[in-house]
Formats: structure tokens, sequence, C-alpha cells
């Protein structure tokens, strides 16, 4: 008989593990706390690694035709000059994949149609569990206990069972504040997709299908700051006013009631994503920072990796130890370097900025794709692989 899943978080990490679980033949349930499921947020990138991931899976088209392509990606200075363009297209041979930016929305509904509808429980809150040598118990907000063999983590960057399993992994703030919107790209026309570095922030911006562009502006905050929370769209068109007139015209196109605001936080990476008989997956296990365009793409690797050790093991919690050397150091990685990205990004000390663009512009086109190569050129399915 197969072991029986829970998975805890209805979110990119765990709808994806869902699906890999049902193509072994296992019939897991996906506890999710909120009444009604639906991605919250805006866009983010696809890159050649989560496309990979998903022609694992089998899903790659599907997931294709509701991302938008991205041929290119420049960082450019306040003025709108490039800093930096590594060429994406070239890194992302290894995978034979393309790179996309797409809404969070989109591909939520996308996985949720893979799925039978009982698979999902809505409502559902998990407040703490219980491990023993038979299996796991699971209590909720509503009072309700439920019993599984084995438990799938995946309810994000502020998950109540990482905590008690890790008391001392609680989010920890990045510095900075965040806006996001999607608006309309019928007038504007953007074609390519761009993030500005200045001493007064951040500001990205790129294409989505249906004509629909998603933008992000990031300002050095404290946190949880009263002023920036009230923030409206008058109040960032001043603040980037000196900025290029590409970000003036999206600001002057956005409403009020399309931002979104929230604090950047991520997780310090933890000594181990594997607890006997639970697997913390997604940001539940290694949130980052949206630097390096990866916080998705490493929740679907995570769910691939574990579908392939499942392929070959029926010890589960072998299986878990297992995914656990596969991906740690990846994911440890990833969030280092995308903590020490932004913060090179949010620079304000105009004299370092300047140095900053200047080597940025001026070193070999390889030493610059350095990092990118790090990161697209590994093949995830390769590593620490038992053969």
């Amino acid at each position: 008989m197969k072991a029986r899943f829970a998975i805890v978080g209805g979110g990119i990490a765990g709808l994806t593990a869902a699906i890999g679980l049902r193509k072994l033949g296992y019939e897991p349930i996906i506890y999710e706390r909120t009444p009604v499921l639906k991605g919250i947020g805006a866009g983010f990138g696809l890159a050649a690694n989560a496309m990979h991931a998903f022609d694992l899976l089998g899903l790659r088209q599907g997931v294709e035709k509701i991302g938008h392509f991205l041929s290119s990606y420049a960082i450019l200075d306040q003025k709108g000059r490039v800093i930096a363009a590594p060429d994406t297209a070239e890194i992302a041979k290894n995978f034979q994949q393309l790179n996309f930016a797409i809404h969070r929305a989109d591909l939520h509904r996308f996985l949720i149609d893979q799925l039978p509808p009982e698979t999902i429980l809505l409502g559902k809150e998990a407040l703490n569990l219980e491990q023993n040598k038979d299996g796991i118990v699971l209590h909720f907000a509503d009072g309700q206990k439920v019993e599984a063999e084995y438990l799938l983590i995946t309810d994000g960057v502020r998950s109540k069972l990482r905590q008690q399993l890790i008391p001392q992994s609680a989010p920890r703030y990045s510095g900075y504040t965040c806006w996001r919107a999607v608006i309309d790209n019928t007038d504007i026309n953007l074609k390519e997709g761009s993030e500005t570095w200045g001493a007064l922030g951040r500001f990205g911006m790129t294409p989505l299908v249906n004509d629909k562009i998603y933008w992000y502006a990031c300002i050095n905050a404290s946190e949880n700051n009263p002023t920036y929370a009230a923030y409206k769209i008058a109040d960032l068109q001043r603040h980037f006013r000196s900025y290029h007139t590409d970000i003036q015209t999206l600001l002057k196109n956005t409403q009020d009631e399309q931002l979104l605001w929230n604090d950047i936080i991520d997780i310090k990476p933890l000594d181990t994503l594997a607890y006997n008989r639970v697997l913390l997956l997604g940001d539940a296990g290694h949130a980052t920072t949206p630097n390096m365009g990866q916080g998705a793409c490493q929740a679907i690797e995570d769910a691939v990796v574990l579908m392939d050790e499942l392929k070959t093991n029926p010890a589960i919690e072998t299986v878990f130890q297992h995914v656990n050397e596969r991906r740690l150091h990846r994911t440890r990685y990833i969030t280092n370097t995308s903590w020490q990205i932004g913060k090179v990004a949010q620079w304000e000390n105009r004299n370092l900025i300047a140095v900053r663009n200047f080597f940025m512009r001026n070193l070999p086109a390889r030493f610059m794709q350095s990092k990118l190569q790090q990161l697209l050129s590994e093949d995830f399915m390769t590593i620490n692989k038992r053969r």
C-alpha cells in the first residue's frame, strides 16, 4: 500500500509536489488555510531551470502558453542606461529551455487544474504537529485532528509548523520594502524586461501575456514602516521622479487599488530540510529574497527531486534525507547570493553606486554571467544523484 502524504500549504510548492506524487500513484491531500485558493502577488520569473522541472512533470507546454517569453533582461541605471545585460538564453542552453515571466494567479490556476478537486481542502489552518514512530498528527484551528504517514510542509516563509520544528527560523527582514502591480500594456507596449538600480531604490518591469505588465519597486526602509504602508501611486511618482521615463509611464498608468505592498523577507539557510517523517519544501524550507528570480523556481525543483527519489526508493524517510542532501547546498547558495545581490543593488551612497556601475559595465561578459552560469548551467537533477 502506498504511503499517505499530507501537504500543508496550497502554494506553488504544495501544488507541484502533489502533482508529482499523483504521477507516481500516491494520493496526497493538501490542507490550505485560506478559504479560497488563489495566487497572492503579481508576476515572477520562471527561469530555464524551472521550465526544465516542469518538462519533467509533463507540464512545460501548458505553462509556456500562460507565460511570456523573456528574450532579455537588462539592469539599468536611473537614467535608463544599461549597466549589465547578461545573456540568459546562452546560459540556459544546458537545459534547452526558455525563460518566462508569468502571473502568479495564472500559474496557480493552471496547477490547480491538474489535480482532482478532492485533493485540496480549504479553510484548514494547521497550528501544530505531533510526530511519532507511526506517523504524524496535525492539529487544525477548527479543532480537527488529521493523521498521516508523512508530511510535506509547504506553507511559506511564515510557516507555523517550521517554527515549531525550528524555533530559531523566524523570517529575517532584508532592509527594503516593495510595491508591486500588474497593469495594462495595450498603450504602453513594453517589449523587454529590465531592472533599474539607483540611489533611491530599484524599479523592475516585465511584460506578461494578455497585454499585461508586471512592475515592482523596492525602497530601503525600517521594517513595517507605517509611512510606506500608506504610500499611494502619487507618493511613488514623487519618490522616483528623477528616474527614467519608462518608470514614469508605468506609474502614471497604475491605479492605487492595483498596488500590493509588503516588506521583503527570507529565512536564514537551515541546517536540514528533513525531520524523520517531515520534509520542508519551497519557501517553508528555503525562502529567498527575489533578487535572483528563483523563489518559485526552487520550489518546483524541490517537487521534481522528491518525485525522482520516490521512483527508486520505497523507504520514505530515506527519500526525505536524500532530497535534503540534493537540495540543501543549492538552495543555500541561492538564498545567500540573492541576499548579497539585494544589498548591493540597494546601495544609496552615490560614490559607491558610481564605482559599482563602472565595474559592472566594464567587467568581461563572462565574469558578469558567472553567477547565472552557476545557477543555470548546473543540472539540479544530477546533484548528489544516487545511481
